[in-house]
């Protein structure tokens, strides 16, 4: 049997349990009704599936497990929901890639740049180990490549980019870096302690995207008001785990957070345009009223246009 038909079966297994448990008899009708279907062999025995469970378990870090009352194999998942989420979502993607070539006219990838994550793996194992890091950092409104010493904390995803967040020696102050603007990095034996009272989630409870309050700026209570379409949207994807939901009508989805305000938000909202109006608080109605009227300032005519 191929690596192509093993590493096939793995993806229709957790596929098929993706959706519901099953005994092992209704897997092996599954991969024997895709064996006709796709052209290759998927029959297994069930000792051939229980070694698939340990290289499924390995390789995806998913977990199938059986439950000996019900007589099921279900997947299980022990860690945060959003951990989970974000495994069977790059296991999708892994699949879509696998097979991309063979139908390239099928599916379309978005054209990106890549965003650092060929330091992944050394920065985890720098933050697992808690080793002090150096590389090389150039910030996009600065041209000039600077080397940093750091201590590495947590990774941090936002806009499909990946950040790492870390004690900069430079002024002692935490501070969040772009992988995608980061280079040479290189790990350090020398160890560092791990702050006890530093927590990602709670470092970023009250904020949207990477950029940190200023200090002595307060929680705002935001509510915004979407249009019903928009708000279909922010339904299905919060904006922020604060979201809370005030009223949901055929004309106006009105929403609260509880947030600090960054360019990141402000950012985010302008995004928007006309779909969303910001009710609360007064300071981000102004920055926003602020931002359109620079804006439309922009494309106002000329005095010959007016003529």
């Amino acid at each position: 049997m191929s690596k192509r038909e093993s590493i096939s079966r793995y993806s229709l297994i957790i596929n098929k349990l993706r959706k519901y448990p099953a005994t092992f008899e209704e897997i092996q009708s599954y991969l024997d009704l895709e064996s006709e279907i796709q052209g290759y062999n998927f029959n297994i025995s069930l000792r051939t599936f229980q070694r698939d469970l340990i290289d499924i378990r390995t390789i995806y870090k998913i977990d199938i497990r059986f439950d000996r009352i019900k007589k099921m194999y279900y997947i299980d998942f022990d860690e945060k929901d959003d951990i989970s989420e974000r495994i069977l979502e790059a296991f999708d993607t892994f699949n879509a890639l696998n097979i991309s070539d063979r139908l390239s006219s099928e599916i379309s990838f978005e054209k990106r740049r890549p965003m650092g994550t060929e330091n992944f793996m050394g920065l985890l194992h720098a933050i697992k180990n808690k080793k002090q890091i150096e590389f090389s950092y150039c910030k996009y409104w600065d041209e000039v490549v600077t080397l940093r010493i750091a201590e590495p904390y947590a990774l941090k995803e936002f806009n499909n980019r990946w950040y790492v967040l870390a004690l900069d020696h430079k002024d002692k102050s935490v501070k969040t870096f772009a992988l995608d603007r980061l280079s040479n990095l290189e790990i350090s034996r020398k160890n560092f302690i791990y702050p006890t009272d530093f927590n990602i989630v709670n470092y970023f409870r009250n904020c949207f995207g990477i950029i940190t309050p200023d200090k002595g700026q307060k929680v705002e209570e935001i509510i915004l008001s979407f249009d019903a379409f928009q708000g279909k949207y922010i339904k299905s994807m919060p904006l922020h785990h604060t979201q809370e939901i005030l009223n949901d009508t055929d004309k106006e989805l009105r929403i609260k957070l509880k947030l600090y305000i960054t360019h990141d938000l402000f950012m985010e909202l302008l995004s928007y345009g006309a779909s969303v109006e910001v009710l609360s608080p007064p300071v981000l109605i102004e920055m926003l009223s602020s931002a359109y009227s620079k804006a439309s300032d922009l494309y106002a005519p000329t005095c010959g246009e007016c003529i």
